[in-house]
């Protein structure tokens, strides 16, 4: 029979479900996949689970926001099997990558001041048009990556008479550049059509600007969610026994 103390700290799938809003076959998927520590049975053969599932499972939904789904159950994964040396790893390595975005972001913002200015308004640079193939590999995209990005609306390379090739002159190339910045930087399509349009025209670079921002706000907010998903994985291995 168990204990007053045990009995209050059990807890029910349900309980778990509704704290973390998911079903309680999710919270039984966990259990599955070892995301959460094996659950304890009730003589008629229900799970039951106790403070220490709790904290786990705030630690991995704070992760799944902050670390996203893969590394937040490798880092779970790699707790229960005892090996906090890889979690703290796979913690690191999420940081690290965050980091590299900012710089890359840094990097993308500076690159593209410099670009939209070109295309603003400083006189095309003398030199011979090009084909597709010459233009990705000049980029380091596929033709194919060309051919999306004219379809949508983005390039408009003219077309060499009697063989319909598509030739690219220095402005098409400059454009074809600003575009594969904005897409390294996850920028949709409809995005840059606005940003190009507002370049072509009057050489407003606020589209511009305002897209490095807004990229920047989603890091600053991942970088916050991670920071709390720590919060809540150090609490988690602070009571877990290996």
């Amino acid at each position: 029979m168990l204990a007053v103390g045990a009995e209050r700290s059990r807890l029910r799938p349900v309980d778990l479900a509704r704290l973390a809003g998911v079903s309680t076959q999710q919270i039984r998927n966990y259990v599955d996949a070892g995301i959460l520590p094996p659950a304890g049975r009730t003589e008629t053969g229900y799970r039951t689970f106790g403070a220490h599932h709790r904290a786990a499972l705030l630690a991995y939904r704070a992760m799944l926001k902050g670390y996203g789904a893969e590394a937040a159950r490798s880092i779970m994964l790699a707790v229960h099997d005892g090996d906090r040396a890889r979690a703290f790893a796979l913690v690191d390595a999420c940081h690290a990558a965050l980091h590299e975005q900012r710089a890359s972001l840094r990097t993308t913002a500076e690159t593209l001041d410099a670009i939209a200015g070109q295309i603003a308004g400083a006189p095309e640079a003398p030199r011979a048009d090009l084909r597709i193939g010459e233009v990705a590999a000049h980029l380091g995209v596929r033709a194919s990556a060309l051919r999306v990005w004219e379809h949508a609306g983005l390039l408009a390379p003219r077309r060499e008479p009697g063989t319909g090739y598509r030739v690219y002159g220095p402005s098409d190339v400059r454009e074809a550049r600003v575009v594969h910045v904005l897409r390294q930087g996850r920028h949709p399509l409809p995005q840059i059509r606005l940003i190009l349009d507002g370049l072509r025209r009057t050489g407003d670079t606020t589209a511009l600007r305002a897209a490095v921002a807004e990229r920047l706000a989603g890091l600053t907010r991942t970088g916050e969610a991670m920071l709390d998903a720590a919060v809540h994985l150090r609490a988690y291995l602070s009571g877990h026994v290996s």
